[in-house]
């Protein structure tokens, strides 16, 4: 890896282009060049590349040809196909020229023209895995994983050790609903291939989508014998245990994983989940606090602990870790309305209509979001900003509760005109829920009955 990026002769480029110096490199050394770019994936430099070789060599078939893959990568397809043109005539037996015309035509989104293309460099006899990989992937934009499937296994027979046929050819199984065959194929394939980890991890895989997790967890134990220091296969494993409720299973595996990682905050909430799970309270707060100690702003292990805290019942301690969890995550949902709802049940009312205020906003099509916000506001006393954020909510929903809200707040600010209206929409809306909502709202009882002996 380190070769790869210590290029001598791009060394050699750069070190002309810093002191704008004019040297010689042959055609060959630039291709070298432009392709050592190219899989950098530094389109810039091989855009340089390929305009300074073309002033040294501005015949050059191969320079054209690397041309035409840059530009490819900048999306520059009307220069793109000018120069398809001017190559087509003396270029349509070179391999690296047709795979260039085929990604220009599955870059406009032509598969089939792509495919063509393909077909033709393959009778070339050169770059098959790449060409039947190339062509599978164009089925797949066709929706057509029959003939994908083919074209990926054709890729593994030029190369065995291909992980993205192999993984893609799992994928073309699955998606025509062949579990039966898949399993065959992959078990033929590890009679041959043992030591492959991506078989290994695709027969994991392939038993926990239909969990068999037993079955599942000798795939991912092959390949920890195969590689132990996997990390994401210890996850895979602790999934399982964590499939069939063995929290105590998952533990051990996570604690595992934790020996051969060098992040482990999200291991350690996985842990804390786990004992969470099996009710060991104080072992998953443990398990909690070590995962912020290795990332303080792991926001999902603060809201964890503001659950066992709030279980414990340490208020105080679960508001304190759904505050922190919120100011580090404020587009969370779900973590604004577990803090509004621990302020409210801690008294804190003026304090969770932010929380409120927020939910209202992004949820407006919630009913309940509403009612909440009004209700919070109605119990501080703020009747003039809960009917501000009624008449909002009634536009949306024409629900009684609001209506009923609504007379309530008129009532309290003596706007008993419009408190009686308010309270014949409710009660022509829903009367089943009269009752209720004059236990909660005392002001509405009296008009409730005036109403009512006014319709006898």
């Amino acid at each position: 890896m380190e070769e790869f990026f210590d290029n001598e002769l791009a060394n050699r480029f750069e070190e002309m282009i810093e002191n704008n110096e004019e040297l010689y490199f042959d055609t060959e050394d630039m291709e070298e060049i432009i392709i050592y770019y190219l899989e950098l994936g530094d389109i810039s430099y091989a855009e340089t590349a390929v305009n300074f070789a073309l002033k040294l060599h501005p015949n050059s078939f191969e320079i054209k040809t690397k041309k035409l893959e840059v530009l490819l990568e900048l999306e520059q397809y009307t220069e793109a196909k000018h120069l398809i043109n001017e190559l087509k005539a003396y270029a349509i037996e070179d391999t690296d020229f047709l795979v260039c015309c085929a990604k220009y035509y599955s870059n406009l989104g032509n598969p089939r023209r792509s495919i063509e293309y393909c077909e033709r460099a393959l009778a070339l006899k050169e770059e098959e895995n790449f060409l039947h990989n190339f062509i599978a992937d164009e089925f797949i934009n066709l929706e057509d994983p029959f003939n994908a499937l083919k074209h990926y296994k054709a890729a593994l027979k030029h190369d065995p050790m291909d992980d993205y046929a192999l993984e893609n050819v799992m994928q073309c199984y699955s998606q025509m609903n062949r579990g039966e065959e898949a399993i065959d194929f992959l078990n033929g394939y590890l009679d041959e291939f043992a030591f492959s980890e991506s078989a290994w991890f695709e027969y994991g895989q392939y038993f926990f989508n239909r969990k068999n997790y037993e079955e599942a967890i000798k795939g991912f134990d092959y390949l920890l014998a195969i590689n132990p220091t996997s990390v994401g296969v210890y996850a895979n494993k602790a999934a399982c245990y964590e499939a069939m409720k063995k929290w105590e299973k998952a533990v051990e595996v996570y604690e595992e994983m934790l020996e051969h990682e060098f992040t482990k905050a999200y291991t350690f909430y996985r842990i804390g989940l786990c004992h969470r799970e099996n009710n060991q309270p104080i072992q998953a707060l443990h398990a909690f606090q070590k995962s912020l100690r290795e990332d303080p702003q792991f926001y999902l292990a603060m809201m964890e602990q503001s659950f066992i805290y709030e279980e414990m019942g340490g208020k105080r301690e679960a508001l304190h870790f759904a505050k922190e969890a919120v100011a580090l995550n404020e587009n969370n949902l779900d973590f604004q309305k577990r803090l509004a709802f621990l302020y409210i049940d801690s008294g804190k009312f003026e304090e969770s209509l932010v929380s409120l205020k927020n939910l209202v906003e992004a949820e407006p099509n919630r009913f309940y979001n509403w009612y909440a916000y009004v209700e919070v506001l109605m119990l501080i006393g703020e009747y003039e900003d809960a009917l501000t954020v009624l008449n909002f909510a009634t536009k949306k929903h024409n629900r009684a509760e609001l209506f009923y809200q609504m007379s309530n707040c008129h009532f309290q600010l003596k706007n008993e005109d419009e408190g009686r209206l308010a309270l014949e929409k409710a009660l022509a809306a829903d009367p089943s829920i009269c009752d209720d909502m004059q236990s909660k709202y005392p002001f509405i009882k009296s008009e409730v009955k005036k109403i009512k002996a006014k319709k006898k």
